[in-house]
Order: structure tokens, then C-alpha cells, then sequence
């Protein structure tokens, strides 16, 4: 379902192959995180439209807030806890096509229907940050959404 989505008449890996060059360049040329955190999440977030767009901070043992797009958020997460802090744990990307079946969901928006977490990972293995998107339908996120934010994900990882 999701990976045929079509926004505009564009399909979703369509918007990521016009979206990708634009973050990569932010990124490129900007030498602060949380500037090339906010400009991120920016162009991710007015692309596709999503609830909620934003980066949790690995800081003293747990996620914190970091630049986001969107409603109100929780402010901490603690490793473990909900998605965020699963993928944190688990340092790998996870798909959650309803979050009401994904078990300790934490629900900082009662209008969140899915979510995909993906980690910032150093070469060392070491989880940095997580980008965190929620969307108010079910099944909104797939395999292609985890390899273009992926690839945002990753050119961050060089400003920490």
C-alpha cells in the first residue's frame, strides 16, 4: 500500500529522488547539527506531509528532544521505550505499520497511526540519534522510506 503511494502525481520513491539531493546539499554545506537537523527535517516534513517529523539526541543515556517539525512531543525517551527507544536499543531501523499493536507505544500524539524510527549509527556501532516520523495513517512507511531517510541519516552522522 504505502510503497505505491502518489503525492502531487509523484510516487513516493519519485519525491525521495527529488527530495534527497536538496537535504544532501543542506547537510553538506552546513558544519552545525541542530542547523542541519532543523533544515532536515524541514524539507522531509513539507515533502510528504507527515504528522511529525524530528531527531531524538542520544544525551546522558537517553533520547532527547532534538529539532522536529509538527505537534507538541515528548521531550525524553528512555532506551527501550516505545519506538524510538526499541530502535535506540536494538540500533536498527523499525517499521511500524500501527503503532496500537506495537507493544510499550509511547503516544505523545493520539493522532499517530504509524512510525518509522531509523538510528544514526558511528562507524563504531555507536547510536547517536534517531529520526523519528509518525503519520496519522496506517502503514504509511516501507522499505523505500527506510532507504532514502537512511541515506539522510546517515550524511548526518558527520556533524557529530
Amino acid at each position: 500500500m504505502a510503497e505505491n503511494l502518489s503525492i502531487q502525481g509523484n510516487s513516493k520513491a519519485e519525491l525521495y529522488q527529488n527530495l534527497l539531493p536538496q537535504v544532501l546539499a543542506l547537510i553538506d554545506g552546513e558544519s552545525d547539527l541542530i542547523a542541519a537537523m532543523g533544515n532536515a527535517c524541514a524539507a522531509m516534513h513539507h515533502t510528504f506531509g507527515w504528522l511529525w517529523t524530528g531527531f531524538y539526541i542520544v544525551k546522558n543515556d537517553e533520547l532527547v528532544l532534538g529539532p522536529f517539525q509538527g505537534p507538541i512531543a515528548c521531550t525524553r525517551i528512555q532506551k527501550g521505550r516505545g519506538v524510538c527507544g526499541s530502535a535506540w536499543q536494538q540500533a536498527t531501523t523499525l517499521v511500524v505499520p500501527d503503532v496500537d499493536a506495537f507493544a510499550g507505544h509511547i503516544a505523545c500524539s493520539s493522532l499517530a497511526r504509524s512510525e518509522i524510527v531509523l538510528p544514526l549509527i558511528d562507524r563504531d556501532g555507536v547510536v547517536l540519534a534517531v529520526l523519528d516520523v509518525d503519520s496519522a495513517e496506517l502503514a504509511t512507511f516501507d522499505e523505500v522510506d527506510a532507504k532514502y531517510l537512511g541515506e539522510i541519516c546517515q550524511a548526518l552522522v558527520r556533524l557529530f
